[in-house]
């Protein structure tokens, strides 16, 4: 564990306004990976339907992390992230201290894909023995 730099922590908080590929709704779930994110219609008895799906660029994230800030009040915005067309942002991201944490909440517009949007939250986590982002 001497080589990791850390754990980030992706929190799926909800989908708004998802395209509808069952007969009266639909049943998300979300596959993440490295490149970006990638939002299924887990069916128990047909295979999924794609519903869409986003990037998420940690960047902004993680130069925050490498200020390295201390001891601020809870609620202080460190950094915001306008939406743009090089970014699935719906809505102005901020990273936010919380706590002794730095946290991004996100609302990601979901791409090849009618409608849809999910809201997500990250979080840089350190475990005893990892090197950091710093």
């Amino acid at each position: 564990m001497e080589n990791w730099l850390g754990l980030l922590r992706l929190r799926v908080r909800r989908g708004i306004n998802l395209a509808i590929r069952d007969t009266r709704s639909s049943d998300p779930c979300v596959v993440v990976t490295m490149a970006g994110q990638a939002v299924y219609d887990r069916d128990t008895f047909t295979a999924d339907d794609k519903m869409g799906e986003a990037e998420i660029d940690i960047r902004p994230y993680v130069e925050c992390l490498r200020m390295g800030l201390e001891n601020l009040p809870t609620g202080t915005v460190i950094t915001r992230v306008q939406p743009s067309r090089t970014n699935c942002l719906s809505d102005e991201s901020c990273c936010v201290w919380d706590n002794g944490r730095i946290l991004q909440d996100m609302f990601l517009r979901l791409r090849n894909v009618e409608c849809g949007e999910i809201e997500v939250q990250i979080e840089w986590i350190n475990p005893p023995g990892c090197k950091g982002v710093f």
